[in-house]
């Protein structure tokens, strides 16, 4: 019923192999942690990476037995094996919907690799996910699963969890991946963003990120993927409308080496909505 074709240890080794095993000698510390001890500045952090459920469906009783799985066992049992917080969404603009992302922080890869021994081994998992994971595949899960491995951009190296969630108040998310030709292209959009200030110029502008990344598994590489939020559509629009006309914007959009159509081949997009139990 899995609709990939790699396993978690696949994907672990396919990241390593990318050259981004050396992180395994040292996790990163944990949320829980930073509530306690302050973190150190960002430029000193070790990025984390991103596991990216993306859960295709049919419209009906599919989607209503995916949400209680997930809201009722797979939600609680991996934010206590991993830290979280972990963000659940439905696709409200684009393609692919009915689809149903879950974005899964991890300190390390070793944490990505162990997340499934660990819900095997949980007796709260086990109880409530039953009924889910005794499917048939008359009446299934889900219609496939994709799962993407990202890693977090040097100078945005944690999720940056928005205000509007503590506060519960309204927010959308747009995830957007950008593709490019090659890979020194691609190395060149995320120096674009990372230290060439186009993520400061999307805050300035109201677009605020919630994570950077570049790809370490999935079609289209090389590839990075990253999300923003915004309190509604209207907003999300001004913002958008705000950056096209930003001078800075435009005189780094136009600088040799940084234009579209040097590095960037393709983008998709879509215009999510958490549901009531996301973390995120």
């Amino acid at each position: 019923m899995d609709g990939t074709s790699l396993t978690r240890r696949n994907l672990l080794a396919a990241a390593m192999a990318a050259g981004v095993g050396a992180v395994l000698a040292s996790p990163a510390i944990t949320r829980a942690n930073a509530v306690a001890n302050p973190e150190p500045a960002k430029d000193t952090m070790k990025p984390e990476y991103y596991e990216l459920r993306s859960y295709h469906l049919r419209r009906g009783p599919m989607q209503k037995r995916l949400d209680d799985y997930l809201r009722d066992a797979f939600i609680p049992a991996a934010a206590k094996a991993v830290g979280g917080p972990i963000g659940v969404f439905g696709v409200s603009i684009g393609m692919n919907n009915p689809t149903t992302h879950v974005l899964i922080p991890h300190a390390s890869l070793e944490s990505f690799a162990a997340l499934g021994g660990k819900l095997s081994t949980d007796a709260d998992y086990a109880k409530s996910a039953e009924p889910f994971l005794a499917a048939t595949p008359t009446e299934p899960g889900y219609e496939s699963l994709d799962i993407k491995l990202m890693q977090a951009f040097p100078h945005m190296p944690r999720l940056e969890l928005p205000a509007a969630t503590a506060k519960k108040e309204p927010r959308i998310f747009e995830l957007r991946t950008y593709r490019s030709h090659g890979e020194r292209a691609g190395a060149k959009k995320v120096e674009m963003f990372d230290t060439a200030g186009e993520i400061a110029i999307f805050r300035r502008c109201g677009l605020t990120p919630v994570f950077f990344a570049s790809d370490l598994t999935g079609p289209g590489l090389p590839s990075l993927t990253y999300m923003l939020t915004f309190p509604d559509l209207a907003t999300r629009e001004k913002s958008w409308n705000t950056f096209r006309v930003d001078p800075e914007w435009k005189k780094l959009s136009s600088t040799p080496g940084f234009t579209d159509p040097e590095i960037v081949v393709g983008i998709d997009n879509q215009v999510l909505s958490p549901t009531a139990y996301s973390q995120v």
